[in-house]
């Protein structure tokens, strides 16, 4: 996984940056995930992967924009595909004390194939309608799920920051 979601975007940016810095244009989409914003149980690795992208593809948007040379970040939800389907690989190993966790998990993701919301056609048009775009966006999320499952992470977030902001203060040094 790290080969192609990580290694592999590295390979093919060194590729094509050097022309792009050159021409002072251009427009790089990575292909990430809603699972780049947020893990669930079971997926680990995969979401590791996509933290990484997510990442690189943040600082790079910010080194690459004087340079005339935009970043944007697919960010799709549950497309339509194979994914939770047939392409989908999963470890033949079952422990007990996660099957309230990585078990459930496995059991919803094989249970949604073939029923997720999004529709990978239309992804695909989000997709080059970004790439038209005169100002694309630094994240493209793709679906109602991927929207309703941002919306969530940040509220949970802000409510954790929210709750922990004496003990986050704390630790700057007192003025002189």
């Amino acid at each position: 996984m790290y080969d192609t979601n990580v290694h592999g975007v590295v390979t093919v940016l060194k590729a094509v940056l050097p022309g792009m810095r050159a021409r002072r244009t251009g427009r790089i989409v990575n292909v990430s995930s809603f699972g780049g914003l947020a893990a669930f149980a079971a997926t680990g690795y995969y979401h590791a992967t996509k933290f990484a992208l997510e990442g690189l593809s943040e600082s790079l948007a910010a080194e690459l924009a004087p340079l005339g040379i935009t970043v944007t970040i697919v960010e799709p939800g549950g497309l339509r595909t194979e994914w939770a389907g047939a392409s989908m690989r999963q470890s033949p190993i079952r422990l007990d004390d996660y099957e309230g966790t990585a078990g459930k998990r496995r059991e919803a993701t094989l249970a949604v194939s073939g029923r997720q919301p999004g529709d990978p056609v239309r992804a695909a048009a989000a997709i080059a309608a970004t790439v038209n775009a005169e100002v694309p966006p630094l994240r493209l999320l793709l679906g109602s799920d991927a929207l309703a499952g941002i919306r969530a992470r940040l509220a949970r977030t802000g409510a954790e920051t929210d709750a922990n902001a004496a003990l986050t203060v704390s630790v700057d040094l007192a003025e002189r």
